[in-house]
């Protein structure tokens, strides 16, 4: 087989290896009516303080992102909270955002419905996304790692 081949197979078995374990755009309840146990998203005391890496993410996530995903993350009536447990970085790693805006996502952890991919940002764009979204995370108390 070759190379390319090789290298374009792997590529998708990583995908969808990173969809089932990925991240969903479907909840189990819209974000108006979540308790406050598991299910509801980590809050935030105060805004974190955004680098330029993050402060262009913040700009990209709410243009792409946050029609599902809320301004701050934390979820909406169509989709859910990425400042979330579900979310953190032993769980869902960087790659399964970047698989999650390229390929969609099947809905698993919550009952939005599936996730479609997100062709309007490039893996740079990603990036700076991932770097807002960890920044939020970090200041909601979810990951201490400093990732931009």
């Amino acid at each position: 087989m070759p190379n390319s081949t090789v290298l374009a197979v792997a590529m998708l078995l990583i995908a969808v290896w990173a969809a089932l374990l990925g991240t969903g755009c479907a909840e189990d309840e819209p974000a108006q009516q979540r308790s406050s146990g598991d299910d509801a998203p980590a809050s935030s005391a105060s805004a974190p303080s955004l680098g330029e890496k993050a402060l262009d993410g913040e700009a990209l996530f709410k243009g792409n992102c946050s029609v599902c995903h809320g301004i701050q993350a934390d979820g909406t009536t169509q989709g859910p909270p990425l400042v979330h447990k579900y979310y953190e970085p032993g769980h869902h790693g960087d790659f399964a955002f970047y698989s999650a805006a390229q390929n969609g996502v099947p809905s698993h952890h919550w009952q939005f419905g599936d996730m479609p991919p997100v062709d309007t940002v490039s893996t740079e764009d990603m990036d700076k996304i991932i770097c807002y979204v960890r920044t939020l995370q970090r200041s909601a108390g979810i990951t201490d790692r400093i990732w931009c």
